[in-house]
């Protein structure tokens, strides 16, 4: 977790103008420099409105600590989710198989044959690959 002194100091980089506040354009000249890459206005403003509990669409310090504490966490999340589809998808192919799956589920003393891991791969499986890859196995656990 970002420690507040630290996240004091990353406010006050991105409070460019030293007004208290971070609006839309700061934040989004901030995280391209941060992250490398560039976010939409559209983005921004999604982002931003996420966390702006007072409703002047800028960020004040206590927001932009909750946008980070929720951005850590959909982090932490998503790394869990990585986590588990490695697990799953056991063959070093990258996907989870129906094999894959059914010797996961062995272990997690789910016995199941290879037809019903085929079925229940075929349910999410929206390439028509035969496989889970990682975007699919996401939409799989979001159910």
């Amino acid at each position: 977790m970002v420690a507040s002194g630290e996240l004091s100091r990353v406010f006050a980089s991105f409070d460019q103008d030293g007004d208290g506040k971070i609006t839309a354009t700061e934040l989004q000249l901030c995280m391209k420099a941060a992250v490398g890459e560039d976010m939409s206005a559209e983005d921004v403003k999604a982002l931003m409105a996420s966390v702006d509990t007072d409703g002047d669409g800028l960020l004040d310090e206590e927001e932009l600590v909750r946008l980070a504490r929720d951005t850590e966490s959909d982090q932490e999340e998503e790394e869990e989710l990585m986590e588990a589809f490695r697990m799953y998808a056991m063959e070093g192919r990258g996907c989870i198989t129906p094999l894959s799956l059914k010797l996961m589920l062995g272990k997690l003393g789910k016995h199941r044959d290879i037809a019903e891991c085929q079925a229940m791969i075929c349910r999410f499986d929206l390439d028509g690959d035969g496989v889970l890859n990682l975007d699919e196995f996401k939409t799989m656990m979001d159910q």
